[in-house]
């Protein structure tokens, strides 16, 4: 019964994401912007919120800086992460190739 039950359901609950945005900085150019989007199925918020645990928590993230991480449901922003100056960077970046 809970299979049917979690059967029908699933096509209505939320998909999960987590965006993790890195910008590069070299001197006497614009700044580039990476991202990289790690996609949940729906319903999987658990999943979604330890990676996005993981990822935030991580030494590696922490000296990448600046990072910005954003854990989305729907499209939009439950929590976010921000490492570094990013709020400088945002308005003059551009997209890398």
């Amino acid at each position: 019964m809970k299979k049917l039950l979690r059967k029908v359901i699933n096509p209505f609950l939320p998909s999960y994401e987590v965006v993790c945005t890195n910008y590069q900085i070299i001197p006497g150019m614009p700044v580039n912007k990476n991202q990289s989007r790690h996609s949940f199925g729906k319903g999987a918020s658990q999943e979604a919120t330890e990676f996005y645990s993981k990822v935030v928590n991580s030494d590696i993230t922490k000296l990448m800086a600046p990072v910005e991480i954003h854990l989305t449901k729907r499209g939009k922003t439950i929590q976010q992460a921000n490492f570094g100056p990013v709020e400088s960077f945002k308005n003059n970046t551009r997209k890398a190739a």
